[in-house]
């Protein structure tokens, strides 16, 4: 797979690290008991189609991407910059 970087261009995925969702998870209260714990570490939707993920460009400039994806054909549809989507 190939992301295209906003300041670097086009890139190997192995020039970056995945970090999950982008959506934010509720994290339990340190106190929360197992399972609570266990369903925010273990117990994530896997959807077919279209998702968001960060990533970071740990292999080069070091900046944060949403990248969003389709689970379905592995298609990039967009990368973007997290600074970007929080600043509108």
């Amino acid at each position: 797979m190939r992301l295209a970087c906003p300041n670097c261009g086009e890139r190997d995925s192995r020039e970056f690290t995945y970090q999950g969702a982008a959506s934010m998870l509720d994290r339990p209260a340190p106190d929360a008991g197992a399972a609570a714990w266990h369903a925010y570490l273990h117990l994530r939707e896997n959807p077919a189609g279209q998702v968001q993920d960060l990533w970071y460009h740990s292999g080069g400039c070091a900046a944060w991407l949403i990248v969003t994806r389709d689970t379905t054909d592995h298609s990039v549809l967009a990368v973007e910059l997290v600074e970007n989507r929080n600043a509108g």
